[in-house]
């Protein structure tokens, strides 16, 4: 149940209030609107986590077949060397962008890594599945930090539709009734003065024939 809001019984103070009234429901417009808005991105979000975990897992899956069958045709230590030979430095660089008020991550591989890769070691002594399995664990790191993002952004986004709802809440459920509860009650309140004072003039005009 609402409840009235302590106040003095002025003119002045239900002026207040109307105008409290009408900026908390503009408040709560605007509010309704920016949970939708987050609600829409959080959906879509999810859909690219799931594709995204999808697309990691088919990636890792075909680099480990890669990366056994270039094992198995150069031996474990020598393709450990071989490899060991081609690494390269990672780098990653975290940014964000605003979606409704959210700061979302924005994570992008930089430096060497994303340049065209330096083969290091022997072309002589190695087959095109060095490469092929370079490049296969180089496009799981890139759904790794994909990945990544959309996660945190799910997150994120998720908190946010959570503290929205509950401003949602209090405004729909507690401030604004409250807010209506007590400019009725003024209302009804300057109304019986009216009330009152018009019937003591009344009597007053009685008293003065008299």
């Amino acid at each position: 149940m609402s409840q009235l809001i302590k106040v003095r019984p002025t003119k002045i103070e239900l002026v207040k209030l109307k105008r409290k009234l009408t900026l908390a429901q503009r408040v709560q417009k605007i509010v309704k609107d920016r949970l939708s808005i987050l609600t829409m991105e959080f959906l879509q979000t999810a859909r690219d986590t799931i594709e995204a975990k999808k697309n990691l897992v088919d990636s890792f899956s075909s680099a480990y077949k890669a990366l056994s069958i270039a094992s198995g045709y150069h031996g474990y230590i020598a393709l450990e060397k071989e490899l060991i030979a081609s690494e390269t430095d990672l780098r990653i660089t975290a940014s964000s962008r605003n979606i409704a008020g959210v700061r979302i991550p924005s994570f992008e591989i930089t430096g060497k890594e994303k340049e065209k890769p330096i083969r290091r070691y022997n072309l002589s002594d190695t087959s095109s599945w060095v490469d092929h399995t370079t490049q296969l664990y180089k496009r799981c790191l890139k759904h790794t930090v994909e990945l990544a993002e959309l996660q945190r952004s799910l997150e994120l986004l998720g908190m946010e539709i959570n503290r929205t709802k509950r401003i949602t809440n209090a405004l729909e459920h507690m401030i604004i009734p409250s807010l209506e509860v007590t400019i009725n009650y003024l209302n009804m309140k300057f109304e019986e003065r009216d009330r009152e004072e018009k019937a003591r003039l009344k009597r007053v005009k009685v008293l003065l024939a008299q």
